[in-house]
């Protein structure tokens, strides 16, 4: 039987999460770096989940979302998505800026820039995480950035890959900064041929 992420057993979940932890803890630094102030992380969320699960996960089709996709290449080949609910989105944005935190954003080129870079270092430091892991090429591609709905913005995703899977690694991080939490979805969908090279470099596949 080929491997992927719709037959995973225990000890293979436990890896992913730990997988989990370990791009949660770098992008958490990372972000510490970007903001300037020490930023805390509470222990990942890792599941694996179905596309038709990812709009409910983030709180329903029609809530507003920021969202970055960055394709993969290399080893392995897909793509990562970094989700912000827009609220938490405009929280990073003022502290990154030195304004105060309900300070209304109207997504500007300015603002938009910072959060693809943001989205870009995030992203990366998970890749990094999974590269090191793996001893797999990974490289990400430069993020596309939509503020949208999240039913928009997973469509697009998961039209490109549904036709070759229909499962993505869900990694929920929250990260603190003194009282302010921002909670942020990392997806990661790999190609169908890249299930099987992933959970082997992992070491969790025959």
């Amino acid at each position: 039987m080929s491997v992927n992420f719709d037959n995973l057993d225990k000890i293979q979940i436990d890896v992913l999460r730990e997988m989990g932890n370990i791009g949660s803890g770098n992008a958490a630094t990372a972000l510490a770096k970007i903001l300037n102030k020490r930023v805390n992380m509470d222990v990942p969320q890792v599941r694996v989940l179905q596309f038709q699960e990812v709009s409910d996960i983030l709180g329903g089709a029609e809530i507003p979302v920021v969202g970055l996709l960055l394709s993969v290449t290399g080893d392995i080949s897909g793509s990562i998505m970094f989700i912000l609910e827009d609220k938490a989105a405009c929280v990073l944005i003022n502290i990154l800026m030195g304004k105060p935190l309900d300070e209304v954003v109207n997504f500007d080129e300015i603002q938009v820039s910072a959060l693809k870079e943001i989205g870009n270092i995030l992203a990366g430091s998970y890749l990094s995480a999974l590269s090191t892991l793996t001893n797999l090429i990974i490289l990400p591609s430069v993020p596309e950035l939509a503020i949208d709905m999240a039913g928009a913005i997973i469509s697009v995703p998961a039209i490109e890959f549904g036709k070759i899977g229909d499962s993505v690694l869900f990694i929920e991080t929250e990260f603190n900064e003194g009282s302010t939490k921002v909670v942020g979805n990392f997806f990661l969908v790999p190609d169908i041929d890249s299930y099987e090279v992933l959970l082997k470099a992992l070491g969790v596949a025959d």
